[in-house]
């Protein structure tokens, strides 16, 4: 037997085996939970990362920690950030390592309001967007035909009158006549989508089968633009243009299922990969209906879509709202890849370009007219509340004055009602004009100017023509008066009116340069970090999601976007220079540069 002084320092000496082995195991696995995510997960601090970024300039937008030279993510999420030793110790032997040479590495792009399936579809159509004349666009309508099967519809997009070299001639109010789309596409329907998305131009063949005569009155909040002999030119505004789409889409039915799902699946996609390449992590989708998006949620399950897209419910009827509202809820579904929790964008009026955002007095250019109100105020409260009471956020469109005053004293009326109801975060979609009596009410109401910077240096040609300059200089897209109130601005492109790339949005923000080098009002530009905070954090919080992503930091989902050049120094004319080289979507690389990337 050992004598009791042995057994008692064999205990011992096991007790204190034990002890460094819990210690050695406790070293290994890392200390006691210090990450706690919105959902409740926590993160160890310690261990091998799935993916490590080193050797670079990383800009967090995260005020604790506001730049880093490298990051690591694990299981999707940032474990920390930091310099370039700090990280190393989270580098196993399966960890992947990438080398940023220097480059910026920034949280991904949120495109606070853009159409993901309109996306797509562009992409499938005639791109009209850079066409300098009318003529250019008439030749791209002449190949299209020659190709077009008996019947076939010619679709188009991106074309802006107010942008062409010179206007058509014979031309109504700057725009042409079907008969010159007519010569080279008699048989052939032809729809071209105006670049604001409130419009569309059609040819003969196409206004027969809309059933478009000189005697068919204009619709409730749409126009039909005739000449001085009150002939239809082809032009059909906001509401009108459900003439033809109704026929259009009878068109589409004639398609088997099996064909529809293609369609759809190929548009996803086409959107997809445009997202990715342009470093867009998040997508605000500004509307879709609800067979759209239990769509899109089949998609997501099956891995389809590498972004995060947030899906806002389209405006239709209260009663339809209120049917299928409480079935569509839906918040991180797949990984955090697909929410449904808005209702939007609900249009109370049309657009700038097309002569038909809704204004207190006339257009100085088009004195016969103020706009119009395309959804009835009444409609646009209804669905409010429905929205409301299941818990959906609001976005609604309104880009004049009078239309924005409109959804403001709107959205007054029912929070007055509803006191109870806290952190709604209730957009206005464009906010561009706006009379200076109303600015401060978005700050004070805490209503998110959910704007597109880029539309600035877009429109700014022609907004003075449309305005006059004093009501321009005022209210126009007037992001510096919106900040100094104490408003949220939220960043996109509304693409496809606009391309999705963030770069030139970004570039417009920080310079209002027009392509002719004039600045367009430059009082009001932004900052770099407040251009980068409308697109990353400010973007989140519209989203609800600014617990998750938004910034570089600890806890939060791993999306990155690493760009070839440091936006946030170079002189201000070379940031269009920039190209994204990777896109970063939960610690997963979706997308990076080949031509000329590191």
């Amino acid at each position: 037997m050992m004598p009791r002084s042995h057994r008692l320092t064999a205990v011992t000496l096991a007790v204190f085996a034990v002890t460094i082995l819990v210690s050695s195991l406790r070293a290994q696995q890392g200390p006691p939970p210090a990450i706690r995510t919105a959902h409740g997960d926590w993160y160890w601090e310690r261990g091998p990362a799935d993916l490590v970024l080193e050797h670079g300039k990383v800009v967090t937008v995260d005020s604790a920690q506001p730049r880093a030279e490298a990051l690591a993510i694990r299981n999707r999420r940032i474990v920390a950030v930091g310099s370039d030793a700090a990280i190393a110790r989270y580098v196993g032997p399966d960890t992947k390592v990438v080398d940023l040479r220097g480059r910026l590495a920034i949280p991904g792009f949120i495109d606070a309001h853009a159409h993901f399936m309109g996306l797509g579809e562009s992409l499938k159509q005639l791109d009209l967007m850079g066409a300098p004349t009318w003529s250019d666009i008439v030749r791209k309508v002449a190949e299209a035909a020659k190709e077009a099967k008996p019947g076939e519809w010619i679709l188009g997009q991106g074309w802006h009158q107010a942008k062409w070299e010179h206007p058509p001639h014979p031309a109504v109010e700057g725009l042409p006549l079907h008969a010159s789309l007519d010569a080279v596409s008699p048989d052939n329907p032809v729809l071209l989508e105006h670049a604001s998305g409130h419009a569309a131009f059609l040819n003969g063949k196409a206004l027969e089968l809309a059933g478009i005569t000189d005697a068919t009155p204009n619709p409730k909040g749409g126009e039909i633009v005739r000449d001085a002999e009150g002939h239809a030119i082809g032009m059909l505004r906001d509401n009108a243009q459900g003439l033809v789409r109704r026929v259009y889409q009878s068109y589409l039915d004639r398609r088997t299922p099996e064909q529809v799902r293609a369609d759809m699946a190929e548009t996803v996609r086409l959107a997809s990969h445009d997202a990715v390449s342009t470093g867009v992590t998040g997508f605000d989708d500004q509307g879709e209906s609800f067979a759209t998006i239990d769509f899109l949620k089949e998609q997501v399950a099956g891995g389809k879509v590498p972004i995060r897209l947030y899906v806002e419910v389209e405006s239709m009827s209260p009663d339809s709202l209120a049917l299928h509202l409480p079935g569509h809820w839906l918040v991180g579904y797949g990984h955090d890849h697909l929410t449904v929790r808005a209702v939007g964008e609900i249009l109370s009026d049309g657009a700038l370009g097309t002569h038909s955002a809704w204004f207190l007095k006339p257009y100085a250019d088009l004195p016969s007219t103020s706009g119009l109100n395309v959804t009835p105020i009444d409609q646009i409260r209804a669905e409010a509340e429905v929205a409301l009471s299941n818990g959906f956020q609001v976005t609604v469109h309104a880009i004049g004055d009078r239309a924005n005053r409109e959804v403001l004293d709107t959205f007054q009326r029912i929070f007055r009602e509803h006191p109870d109801a806290k952190d709604l975060r209730w957009r206005i979609e464009h906010a561009q004009h706006l009379d200076p009596a109303d600015i401060p009410r978005f700050g004070h109401m805490r209503v998110i100017a959910s704007m597109q910077t880029l539309h600035a240096c877009s429109d700014g040609p022609y907004v003075v023509a449309r305005l006059g300059k004093e009501r321009a200089k005022a209210g126009a897209y007037a992001w510096r008066k919106l900040m100094d109130a104490g408003a949220i601005i939220a960043n996109g492109t509304d693409a496809p009116v606009e391309r999705l790339d963030p770069i030139p949005n970004f570039y417009c923000a920080v310079t209002r340069r027009l392509a002719d080098g004039e600045l367009f009002f430059p009082e009001e530009k932004m900052t770099r970090e407040e251009a980068l905070r409308s697109y990353t954090i400010n973007a989140a919080y519209a989203l609800f999601e600014e617990h998750d992503v938004g910034s570089l930091t600890p806890g939060k989902l791993g999306d990155v976007v690493v760009l070839s050049k440091d936006i946030m120094t170079i002189p201000a004319d070379s940031i269009p220079t920039a190209n994204v080289d990777l896109t970063i979507v939960g610690g997963r690389v979706v997308y990076r540069r080949t031509d000329g990337s590191r």
